[in-house]
């Protein structure tokens, strides 16, 4: 497993490497026992984003902590919440992926999303959407999750198959409980990659509600 020093260097690397980081000079990396903290500002919360999966790409990092904050643009180019606003409902509209009745509510750039939806991916796609307007320092998912509750048993038989069809998983490694719709996800992964995954995995069963995340990302 790398040492601190050389996580350190290894995720500044990756984070100049990215080319959609561009405040890359900006931001501060520290590392203790492979949790890897970001510090500084960046120019959009997109990239707030982008840093902490540039972090979580390299390997021996066990964790990140993203403190990064998204700096306010400067007076004459401040925008008013009410076009914010605008331009995030619009943005939503335009793409295919989101439902059709979501709002949005902004209050010193922060913006709340609520509304209904089927998938998981939906609100999170809602919520990238809205994290790429300019002027947008932070978003708030409130959209709720409505479809009927399968059996328990149907869920957890679903995501088991998934894990094991995933050529990226180590299915043996991976516990999965259901309660109600939620879905508790215990075990190791050897990358955050495979973390990503098996998350996902969860999320796409019928009938989630909630994803409890208990994983653990363990270097061999």
């Amino acid at each position: 497993m790398a040492s601190d020093e050389a996580l350190i260097r290894h995720v500044r690397d990756e984070l100049y490497w990215d080319p959609k980081i561009s405040d890359s000079g900006a931001i501060a990396v520290d590392a203790t026992r492979g949790i890897v903290t970001l510090r500084g500002t960046v120019s959009s919360l997109r990239q707030r984003h982008e840093a902490k999966k540039a972090a979580e790409r390299v390997s021996g990092v066990v964790d990140v902590h993203n403190e990064l904050a998204v700096r306010p643009l400067v007076d004459e180019q401040r925008r008013e919440d009410a076009s914010i606003r605008g331009d995030v409902l619009q943005a939503l509209m335009l793409n295919g992926l989101v439902p059709g009745a979501l709002d949005a509510k902004v209050h010193d750039g922060v913006v709340t999303l609520t509304g209904e939806a089927e998938w998981q991916y939906q609100r999170d796609e809602a919520a990238f959407v809205a994290s790429n307007v300019v002027g947008v320092v932070d978003v708030v998912n409130e959209i709720e999750l409505i479809h009927s509750t399968p059996r328990e048993g149907d869920v957890r038989g679903s995501i088991e198959k998934a894990f094991k069809r995933h050529a990226a998983l180590e299915a043996d490694d991976l516990h999965i409980s259901v309660s109600n719709g939620t879905v508790t996800v215990d075990g190791t992964v050897r990358s955050w990659a495979e973390h990503d995954e098996a998350i996902a995995a969860a999320w796409a069963a019928p009938g989630v509600r909630a994803v409890v995340d208990n994983l653990k990302v363990v270097y061999f």
